[in-house]
């Protein structure tokens, strides 16, 4: 007999039928006549992450939002990642009360705005986010293109599997990343290694769960938990490294940097380091290269 009792799926089943842990940004994008307009949003997560030409986040929300309409319209948004301060959250439950029109929505609006750092026309960011991505809404993918904005009481069909207009009710939209923009103090910890003291404060929020509150969670200290290491032989990394391009070699040096990488994940790296290779002219890729390589921040650190 099974410990589990059978909830019925309903509509918005993420928040009416399950406990589903979600972030909480605040979508800023520009109205017809230019302005910046913020909605919060919780569906969002990444979706190309690698091994593509680009990298996209994902965003679901109702297509007749203001954030939908102007997605729709210009194809331009940030995603602004706030911290777990009350008055924050407070703020983006405001702000997503649906039917307001965006001269009321940020006609009190407690945050502050701040040019971005992407080219071109683009809405403003919160100066108070700790993370900013800025995106370009990939219309044409899907055949999304020749969705367009206006439609307020429900779209027709036909619709999109997975971009653009979804449904009578809903969009989807593939969001490229054009920049990612950080605070100096978070900056500084991912190119200088994370501890457990330089978190940002993320809140974690559950959405709509009744008829008067939405929930979220503060954050608490991070714990971290030590990988299991399976180190390979320096031997098996030469026989796939040798395998892996007809020009660009390893030294033995070299293959022994990569013995703790795990062995689905080896073939990606060494394409990695090959790449590289091939951008700067190398052809035998030494300890000394694998150590610029390894270095995923070492352009930013000499920027910075």
């Amino acid at each position: 007999m099974s410990s589990f009792k059978d909830l019925r799926i309903v509509d918005n089943f993420y928040q009416t039928s399950l406990f589903f842990p979600m972030p909480t940004v605040l979508v800023s994008t520009l109205t017809p006549d230019g302005k910046t307009s913020i909605g919060p949003y919780s569906l969002v997560s990444p979706y190309y992450i690698a091994g593509r030409e680009y990298y996209a986040m994902l965003l679901n929300c109702r297509n007749s939002s203001n954030t939908a309409q102007h997605i729709l319209r210009n194809g331009k948004c940030a995603l602004n990642f706030i911290t777990d301060k009350r008055k924050y959250f407070k703020e983006a439950v405001r702000l997503g009360w649906p039917g307001d029109t965006p001269e009321e929505k940020m006609k009190n609006c407690i945050f502050t705005l701040e040019d971005g750092l992407a080219d071109g026309e683009r809405p403003k960011v919160v100066s108070e986010a700790f993370q900013v991505i800025e995106c370009t809404w990939m219309r044409e993918l899907d055949g999304a293109d020749k969705d367009q904005p206006g439609t307020l009481d429900g779209y027709q069909p036909p619709y999109h599997d997975f971009n653009g207009i979804t449904s009578e009710f809903g969009a989807t939209f593939i969001l490229r990343v054009d920049k990612i923009l950080m605070k100096p103090k978070y900056y500084n910890s991912i190119v200088n290694g994370v501890k457990a003291y330089n978190f940002p404060r993320v809140p974690v929020d559950y959405g709509y769960r009744d008829s008067k509150n939405f929930w979220y969670t503060r954050f608490r200290r991070p714990i971290g938990e030590l990988l299991p290491m399976r180190k390979t032989t320096t031997q098996s990394v030469m026989y796939a490294a040798d395998r892996i391009d007809d020009k660009i070699k390893f030294t033995p040096e070299a293959c022994a940097m990569l013995v703790n990488v795990p062995r689905i994940f080896l073939p990606t790296v060494l394409k990695g380091c090959v790449q590289w290779a091939r951008e700067n002219g190398v052809t035998l890729i030494t300890e000394e290269h694998m150590k610029i390589i390894n270095d995923k921040r070492n352009k930013e650190k000499k920027r910075g």
